[in-house]
């Protein structure tokens, strides 16, 4: 797992509308980037409307909100359009930024292990370093914690 002050390693993924976006693209601005299991599930579908609840106050603060997650282009679009995101979705099926964040891990449900996504968000700022780091993220207020914090980081 990358911690704070650590540089984000760079990467490029498909968005939902199948376009190429590079993380380079935003230096100058501030990056929530949240990585989470998987489009349509309860606990996701909320993350996203709080992002996207908060989405003006972020764009105030010069920042842009990316979840990132293994679903398809596709299913992102659906999702976007279902419940009318405000934020960018990107698709890593092949699971290689999701590995290089350190949120691609072992988890454990009922006994049985897989490998899947660590709910973590990273605040990423203008220069490209990582600026502060969410683990085990818990939905509920989440949005509106990052969102303080990049306000307290404005002051």
């Amino acid at each position: 797992m990358l911690e704070k002050n650590n540089q984000a390693p760079d990467f490029c993924l498909p968005d939902m509308d199948g376009r190429e976006i590079c993380l380079q693209d935003f230096r100058g601005r501030w990056v929530v980037m949240y990585f989470y299991p998987k489009d349509n599930t309860s606990g996701c579908t909320l993350e996203a409307i709080d992002f996207t609840a908060f989405i003006d106050d972020f764009r105030k603060m010069d920042g842009i909100v990316i979840g990132i997650s293994p679903d398809s282009t596709k299913s992102h679009a659906n999702f976007t359009g279902k419940y009318d995101l405000k934020v960018t979705l990107l698709s890593d099926p092949e699971h290689r930024v999701l590995e290089k964040y350190g949120v691609w891990q072992l988890k454990k449900m009922y006994g049985r292990e897989y490998y899947g996504v660590a709910r973590t968000t990273f605040l990423i700022d203008p220069e490209g370093k990582i600026a502060e780091v969410w683990e085990k993220v818990s939905v509920g207020g989440h949005a509106e914690a990052v969102k303080c914090q990049l306000e307290a980081f404005h002051q």
